[in-house]
């Protein structure tokens, strides 16, 4: 956060829910795509847009499960304006078929779903599969629906990272793990400081087209499958020792919610927000946070390059 930026906050915290920080919003003709949405808080994100009136899609891994949360959320909301589409992040041929049969104007993006603490894998380009999918997939994701971004109406896009972030910055000379041992929690937090770095730069590029990009930090929540390579121990340590106090899916999503709908952040990007606050910076004495490292303006410029040439991409 620069010194010249008014930290925002708002009426909410930490134990508010999805429902209470959409409450009053209309989202009535508007169109959103929520990744990851047939598990964990993508779930609640997903409803909680719906049930304000958005015409939502669940992109997803495992269609059948998208298409019993889609009932779900219907029946819930009675919202009938929800689609399932197939969408692995971790494959690019996968992104890229979503992004071709996506048509028309796209209002709300929320780059929802990812992966944590896995062992060592790789795509069959050979990129580490946090990296891979956590960052590439919704950058190329997100870079895809551009245009359609631009059709929408003063589109916001959340880019979900974690505290993980302050684990360090990017190595850009072994983003993939290639020379130095692999550790799964460096790569988590590398992934996770990618995605908020994401921010500042689409940020930059695209405000003048009406498009606003923040990441967003939606606490540690325990009804998810994201924390699957996480041992019992490794939890329970977090809990006694590492200040984490754990939320319900609904109190998890509230943050991704509020970013995407609250009218008081229009034409806010480039920032980081945690309990429904865009967060304080980082501190040893205080939990939580925002490292400076996943506001730096200069590696966010060098990483969207990086990703466009790993990519494949014009230059740009």
């Amino acid at each position: 956060m620069s010194v010249e930026q008014t930290r925002i906050t708002t009426p909410f915290d930490a134990e508010s829910t999805a429902a209470e920080v959409i409450d009053g919003i209309d989202l009535t003709g508007r169109r959103a795509i929520v990744t990851g949405a047939a598990s964990g808080i993508g779930v609640e994100t997903a409803r909680a847009l719906a049930g304000a009136g958005a015409e939502v899609t669940l992109a997803v891994r495992d269609a059948q499960a998208g298409e019993r949360t889609a009932q779900d959320i219907t029946e819930t909301t009675g919202n009938k304006q929800l689609s399932v589409r197939r969408l692995d992040l971790s494959d690019q041929g996968s992104v890229a078929a979503f992004v071709g049969a996506w048509d028309g104007p796209l209002d709300i993006l929320i780059n929802n779903a990812g992966v944590m603490m896995t062992p060592e894998l790789r795509t069959p380009e050979g990129w580490e599969l946090q990296f891979a999918t956590n960052h590439l997939g919704h950058f190329a994701l997100t870079t895809g629906l551009h245009d359609a971004l631009v059709l929408g109406d003063r589109a916001r896009v959340v880019s979900l990272t974690s505290i993980g972030h302050q684990r360090g910055g990017l190595d850009f000379d072994d983003l993939h793990f290639r020379e130095r041992p692999y550790d799964p929690v460096v790569a988590y937090g590398q992934s996770k400081t990618a995605t908020a770095l994401f921010a500042v730069e689409a940020s930059r590029r695209w405000a003048g087209e009406g498009i606003t990009v923040n990441a967003v930090h939606p606490g540690a929540v325990l009804e998810t499958g994201l924390s699957r390579h996480m041992s019992k121990e490794a939890l329970d340590h977090a809990v006694q020792n590492g200040g984490y106090t754990f939320k319900t899916r609904e109190q998890g999503a509230s943050t991704s919610v509020l970013v995407a709908t609250w009218p008081a952040l229009e034409g806010i990007g480039g920032r980081y927000f945690e309990d429904c606050n865009e967060a304080l910076p980082f501190t040893p004495d205080r939990f939580g946070g925002v490292a400076p490292h996943a506001l730096d303006p200069e590696a966010a410029a060098r990483l969207w390059q990086v990703s466009l040439d790993t990519l494949g991409r014009p230059q740009g």
